[in-house]
């Protein structure tokens, strides 16, 4: 590989002409910047246009695209030399936002995504200053020159650093590619959300499993030597990765099965809450107080699990108040039946009830229940709201909520004592 001669770069950055180079790549920038905010709204937040639009892919491309078109045309009539610096650093911008964009989209919850950002942009820059200073032939005919024999093959430092690299690119091709179709189907209407979840992860399994392989012929590994490591892997996976194994087929199970689905309210564990998403290894289950339990597959197949709303989302809720012993009961339960079905939430069919369910020592014990279609809004405010309306309709009635009563009685020693002056 030929690297840029760095002085004859420096003698022609020094030229009069450099000042037109800057204007028209200052132009090419200014156009790419353009068109890339007339065009922004349009898919935000993709790999073409990232968050704010220039930290996508489509800015550097279109600038790299517009910088070569204008290196073409003025070459004809001044010499060169600042393109001939603009353009790799444009080619190395490229290469660094569509390695973040992929991974991010890929990725979007990994903690490692950054790490790897950072190092991704460190090794790109690295090797354009190493190719602007002419360094970078001089690296490679070292690391070509460090070579060892494995299994009769010659390999170098410098083919596997290449292999590697070329692995890298199609990995990250595949994983773009399986972004892109995940994301479509997800948003795909008509289709139920877990039907779209699992067609969205095997197609991604599928895409990778083709990516690695073609990878590893990219980087001079041959397929047929993999089958020498086959039934140690098999080992591998019988032994030590079952759990890994058994979550992930549990995760297809229970999205082909559609016995839990991306919206139902559970139980697992001890554990209540919504569930969020449901990935290939664990499902998210997000409690009303914020609070999210990340359970494996296999525990959701092999253990029992409560789903408030697997048929039916209507759940029953009840509330507890005490009122007075010798209250009119046949008179007042209408009116806390009217109260509680007053109560937006609560539903009309099934009908609110009234029970008396104990006799406590203060006062009547009454058991009021009710009905809601909408646990995903929460219970605890709905139920505060018919507390309220009951707490209303018994102001209303003149109906006494007994404060807790003690009866004491003294003997009459106790009382004769009391009695007697001291």
């Amino acid at each position: 590989m030929q690297g840029m001669d760095f002085a004859a770069l420096l003698a022609a950055l020094q030229r009069p002409s450099v000042l037109i180079e800057a204007a028209v790549l200052a132009a090419c920038l200014i156009v790419a910047w353009g068109a890339i905010r007339l065009a922004h709204g349009r898919a935000p937040g993709s790999i073409w246009f990232g968050e704010r639009g220039f930290d996508g892919v489509l800015f550097p491309l279109l600038a790299l695209g517009l910088a070569l078109i204008a290196r073409l045309l003025l070459q004809r009539w001044l010499p060169v030399g600042l393109f001939k610096l603009a353009i790799p650093v444009l080619i190395g911008l490229v290469v660094i936002r569509t390695a973040v964009r992929v991974l991010r989209v890929a990725f979007p919850q990994s903690l490692l995504v950054r790490t790897l950002e950072r190092t991704i942009s460190w090794l790109v820059w690295g090797v354009l200053v190493l190719w602007l200073t002419d360094l970078l032939p001089l690296l490679l005919a070292e690391l070509d020159g460090v070579r060892w024999k494995v299994g009769g093959a010659d390999l170098s430092l410098r083919s596997l650093i290449e292999g590697a690299l070329s692995a890298a690119v199609v990995l990250m091709l595949v994983l773009w590619l399986s972004a892109t179709i995940e994301s479509r189907l997800l948003k795909a209407e008509g289709v139920n959300l877990s039907v779209r979840k699992i067609a969205a992860n095997a197609t991604r399994a599928g895409l990778l499993l083709v990516g690695l392989l073609v990878a590893l012929s990219a980087a001079g590994i041959p397929l047929g030597a993999l089958s020498v490591l086959g039934g140690a892997i098999g080992v591998g996976l019988g032994f030590g990765l079952q759990k890994l194994a058994a979550n992930y087929v549990s995760g297809f199970v229970i999205l082909a099965e559609r016995s839990l689905r991306i919206g139902d309210i559970v139980k697992v564990d001890n554990f209540e809450g919504t569930i969020t998403d449901i990935t290939t290894r664990y499902t998210v289950i997000r409690a009303s107080n914020g609070r999210e339990s990340l359970v494996p597959n296999e525990l959701l197949i092999t253990q029992r699990v409560e789903n408030l709303s697997f048929a039916d989302t209507r759940i029953s809720l009840n509330t507890v108040v005490q009122v007075a012993y010798g209250s009119d009961l046949d008179a007042l339960s209408p009116k806390l039946v009217a109260a509680m079905a007053a109560v937006p939430r609560v539903l009309a069919d099934p009908a609110p009830a009234v029970q008396l369910s104990s006799f406590a020592p203060d006062g009547l014990e009454l058991t009021l229940g009710f009905w809601i279609d909408d646990p995903e809004n929460g219970n605890g405010n709905v139920r505060s709201d018919v507390n309220l309306a009951v707490l209303r309709a018994l102001d209303e009635a003149g109906v006494e909520i007994p404060f807790p009563q003690r009866v004491l009685r003294r003997s009459a020693a106790t009382q004769a004592a009391a009695r007697t002056p001291s």
